[in-house]
């Protein structure tokens, strides 16, 4: 952070104190002396925040790492070339027409969250760690990628992500980096391999009712099989189905149904229909004779 507030109003107060008493004294070397000391107290009066830590350079080589809160350093002597943070960083990076295991070009944005857990290595071993840090991700993005296929790529994505989270975490370690974890955002493909990958999928898709239809079917078929062995043995049950089959349709539709006269003396409806007939003209013929032989009995009776 650097100078803090209430290091200048000390300034303030310093050089104050010191102008007055030169004035008071009528000394200018005593008015110097406090804006002197004033100065040397910015300089050395230093805060940090809670998430930073200062890299203290003494005559240029690594002293020590201060923070957070207040610390003092030595004017002149002293540096702070780096105020290192350690919270959780984001850096967005992509890989553009890269091609994949199966030669497919494709197009892939991620994300890096990541943190430093060595300030004094992030400092010293690299020259600028989050320069660093982001091109080494977009390098291994490359890499997974070059050895993935597309529909790894597009099935697997946390498998892909652990991958490349590691693949960066080796790469970073030495340089005081932690990489916490990597998500792929988006995977863009060529807008003709799209349109294919639609067509196969719709294909599957038929391919798969077309199945589940077949698989029904043979389900019903065999369903079918189970009846006919049991309407093998009751001849009678197979007509009064078939009968009733005749009169679920009628009754469903309201309709007149023609039913074929092989299908009539298959059920045995030709044969129950003639018994019928003869037995109404057998009926017939006996009303007929008994209504003869009345008046022939009233004859007999009046001769007698």
């Amino acid at each position: 952070m650097g100078i803090h507030p209430v290091t200048i109003v000390v300034f303030f107060l310093i050089a104050a104190a010191g102008v007055v008493s030169g004035f008071a004294l009528d000394s200018a070397a005593i008015a110097a002396a406090g804006i002197v000391i004033a100065v040397l107290f910015v300089v050395a009066f230093r805060v940090a925040r809670q998430w930073q830590k200062a890299v203290v350079l003494r005559l240029g080589k690594y002293m020590d790492l201060k923070g957070p809160g207040f610390f003092f350093i030595l004017p002149v002597i002293d540096t702070v070339p780096y105020w290192i943070d350690l919270r959780t960083i984001t850096t967005p990076f992509n890989a553009e027409e890269t091609l994949t295991k199966d030669s497919v070009p494709v197009d892939v944005d991620a994300v890096l969250f990541w943190r430093v857990v060595d300030p004094k290595k992030a400092a010293l071993e690299v020259e600028n760690y989050r320069h660093a840090i982001a091109w080494a991700s977009q390098t291994a993005l490359r890499d997974v990628i070059g050895r993935t296929d597309l529909a790894e790529m597009l099935r697997g994505r946390e498998k892909t992500d652990k991958d490349l989270c590691l693949m960066i975490d080796q790469r970073t370690e030495e340089w005081g980096i932690k990489a916490l974890s990597v998500e792929i955002r988006d995977v863009k493909i060529p807008e003709g391999l799209q349109n294919a990958m639609s067509q196969q999928a719709q294909a599957e898709r038929e391919r798969q009712a077309r199945v589940i239809l077949a698989d029904s079917e043979r389900q019903v078929s065999k369903v079918f099989e189970e009846s006919a062995k049991a309407y093998v043995g009751s001849p009678v049950a197979l007509h009064l189905r078939a009968m009733n089959i005749l009169l679920e349709g009628m009754r469903q539709n309201s309709t007149v149904v023609i039913v074929p006269s092989s299908a009539v003396e298959t059920m045995g409806l030709g044969a129950m229909a003639g018994v019928t007939a003869l037995a109404k003209e057998f009926s017939h013929a006996d009303g007929a004779k008994s209504i003869s032989a009345q008046p022939r009995v009233a004859a007999v009776a009046e001769t007698a």
